[in-house]
Formats: C-alpha cells, sequence, structure tokens
C-alpha cells in the first residue's frame, strides 16, 4: 500500500504542452505513472509528444479517461483557477509544482475545495517507489520498502532520500508538501495518512524554519503515533530572524517559527532530532532498534 498515488492512479497532466510539463511528463511515464491524457485550453483534439490527447478542459479529460488525478505546471497567474477546474471536475488529489502562485489565490482554493487533496504549491509531488510518480523528484534514487518522508524541501528530500536508499531503508511514499507559508497539505494531513496505513512503518520528517506546522505535526505525534519510529530534521538553523531562505514560509519572526522551538517540540514528543541530514539513515535504524526492543 501506499498514500495518496499508487500504480492505478489515472493521472493528467494540466500545461502538458508546455516545456515543464512536457518534460516531466516523459519522466513521469518512464517511471510507469499511469499518464492518459492532459489539458491545454485552445489544443483539444491534439497529440502531446507523447502520444497522449490533450483536452481543452480538466472535465473534458476526465469524462474521456476517467482520471482522479492531476499534476499542475500552469504558470502562477492560472494555477489558482487550474485547481478550481481539477476540483469542479471531480478530480480528487492535485499536485500543484507551479511556484510563485499568489498566496491569495491559494487561500482562496484551499477552504473552497473540499474533497480534493491538494499537495503544495511550489512543491516536487510525491512518489510510491516502484508504483508511480507525480510531479519532477528523480526517480532512481528511491527504493521500494516501508518508511514514509514527509518534506517542506523538494532538495532535502533527494538528499535524504539517497541515504535511506543507500542504507537500505526504502520508502513506501515520499511527499513534497511545499515550502510557502500557505500550502494545501500539511505534515500532519501526511502522518494521518500515514497512520491508517500499513505498509509504512517508519517515518521521516525534515522540517524548516517558519510557520508552526511542525510544532503541530510533533503534538500529534504524541498524540497518535507514540509507537511509530519517527526521526525529524530541521533546516535554516542558521538563518537570520526575518530573512525568508529559498522558501517564502521559511521565514523567522521574533520568536515564531525558531528553529529551537521547533526541535524542543519534536524532543517533547519523543522524536529524536538529527543535526545533518546524513545523520537522518543511523538516528532512524537507531530509533526503529529501540522501539522493537
Amino acid at each position: 500500500m501506499s498514500i495518496y498515488l499508487d500504480k492505478n492512479s489515472k493521472v493528467i497532466v494540466q500545461g502538458i504542452t508546455g516545456g515543464e510539463g512536457s518534460y516531466h511528463t516523459g519522466r513521469m511515464l518512464a517511471y510507469g505513472t499511469q499518464i492518459v491524457g492532459g489539458v491545454t485550453p485552445g489544443k483539444g483534439g491534439q497529440k502531446s509528444e507523447h502520444g497522449l490527447p490533450v483536452f481543452n478542459t480538466v472535465r473534458d479529460a476526465v469524462e474521456a479517461t476517467g482520471a482522479t488525478h492531476t499534476c499542475i505546471f500552469v504558470p502562477p497567474p492560472f494555477a489558482g483557477d487550474a485547481l478550481f477546474e481539477a476540483y469542479e471536475a471531480g478530480i480528487t488529489f492535485a499536485a500543484c509544482i507551479t511556484e510563485g502562485v499568489p498566496v491569495h489565490d491559494v487561500l482562496r482554493v484551499v477552504g473552497a475545495t473540499p474533497g480534493m487533496q491538494i499537495i503544495g504549491p511550489n512543491c516536487p509531488g510525491l512518489i510510491s517507489p516502484g508504483k508511480a510518480s507525480i510531479g519532477i523528484m528523480p526517480g532512481h534514487i528511491f527504493k521500494q520498502g516501508n518508511v514514509g518522508l514527509i518534506s517542506r524541501s523538494g532538495t532535502l528530500t533527494y538528499e535524504v532520500v539517497d541515504g535511506l536508499t543507500r542504507a537500505g531503508l526504502g520508502q513506501s511514499t515520499c511527499v513534497g508538501i511545499g515550502g510557502d507559508p500557505i500550502i494545501g497539505t500539511t505534515f500532519v494531513d501526511c502522518l494521518r495518512a500515514f497512520a491508517n496505513e500499513e505498509e509504512t512503518k517508519a517515518i521521516v520528517l525534515c522540517g524548516e524554519i517558519g510557520g508552526s506546522d511542525e510544532e503541530d505535526a510533533a503534538a500529534f505525534i504524541a498524540e497518535h503515533l507514540r509507537e511509530t519510529p519517527i526521526v525529524a530534521f530541521i533546516g535554516g538553523r542558521n538563518a537570520p530572524p526575518g530573512k525568508s531562505l529559498g522558501h517564502a514560509g521559511a521565514i523567522i519572526s521574533g520568536n515564531f517559527g525558531t528553529p529551537e522551538s521547533k526541535i524542543a517540540a519534536f524532543k517533547q514528543a519523543g522524536v529524536p532530532v538529527a543535526d545533518r541530514p546524513s545523520d537522518i539513515p543511523a538516528l532512524l535504524q537507531k530509533t526503529i532498534g529501540v522501539l522493537n526492543s
């Protein structure tokens, strides 16, 4: 099993004829994702360079293919409308890869699309190793297994996964939730999904400065996942207060969103926090051993 995505998920790509959409569609197909078509207004009836049908609207695509998932590569000013269009067409899962989506657009969408799981925006997507991938993750570094991973950072995800794979710790599902101030799916959402899924036996959580999502995650773990081996890492520990580094949501305001508060919350919940990404595999193996002893 896996969360959110498996080999049977039928996926469309909104923006499939654009440069990024086309390139990553090819990579997702090569990984084995069941992409059934794409959407570019005005190009309905054509074929993508991969031979996939292109539709004018998401509704047309869903009616013709039975798609349930979408991957969004449309420009920032139109990403909010793309999400609304997917929701109104009956899509139940959307990964919005687009960076720079206006915060007001995200707020408007997240509060008005019940029943559609949104990952992102400004995220790398997700992958269930050996089954399917949606987004821009480099599939060759992943290995099928039973470690779930949730991360706000795409490149940090790849670094951590490479270490896990080299240590023989395969992954069940890896979710890049994105680093914007407002996102559709939080750490807690993913933790709840992993808690209800039997394949995942351990979890790695990669957070960063800014916001309170990590503290919320620690509280959820303390209440619901005490018996699950979990390791955390917090990026951006040396960032100066008030300065955003890389992600719009990674900004410390006064005492809010500090690495110290996040690390303290995890330790209080019994979750060990790695000092460096390279320490995660050994720390996870140690934590698994302690809980199983």
